[in-house]
């Protein structure tokens, strides 16, 4: 069975992004069209389907490095803030952006809270069942797509 490890990133994050479209529990917020994705950034994204493409992002890196939090996931979403004549510096990137589509993957049922044993301290976001089966159908449905971008692929 493919799994999501199997399949680079550039080819699934697009088709898992249309399937976390057709989830009515994933939706843009109204803010979403005037919100940077970080201080980073001088403008909102352009693309239309951004959200879903984020969040589709954010579900790989939770199944990847799970359990995480969401400043980690902030750093990872960062870049480097240009400040003037002085030297670029990193910056994470937007929190709210990151936190609110955790909770829409947490409502949808892809991704959970992991807390401590005493049940009081939360040690970050993981996977559950039903966000890996779905991370590995999309990765099987685009085995072959990426068998063919990259050919090395194919003795994995």
């Amino acid at each position: 069975m493919t799994t999501f490890y199997d399949v680079p990133a550039d080819i699934l994050i697009p088709v898992l992004a249309d399937r976390l479209e057709a989830d009515s529990k994933i939706f843009r917020p109204d803010w979403a069209a005037f919100v940077k994705t970080g201080a980073h950034k001088e403008r909102p994204p352009v693309q239309s389907n951004w959200w879903f493409l984020r969040s589709a992002a954010i579900l790989r890196k939770v199944a990847r490095m799970g359990p995480v939090g969401v400043n980690h996931l902030s750093q990872e979403f960062g870049g480097p803030k240009n400040r003037g004549s002085a030297p670029n510096r990193a910056t994470a990137g937007s929190r709210h952006v990151i936190r609110t589509s955790l909770q829409q993957l947490e409502d949808a049922g892809f991704v959970t809270e992991r807390k401590n044993a005493a049940g009081t301290v939360t040690l970050g976001r993981v996977l559950t069942p039903s966000g890996q089966k779905l991370l590995n159908q999309v990765a099987h449905d685009v085995r072959k797509e990426a068998e063919a971008a990259y050919p090395g692929l194919d003795k994995y």
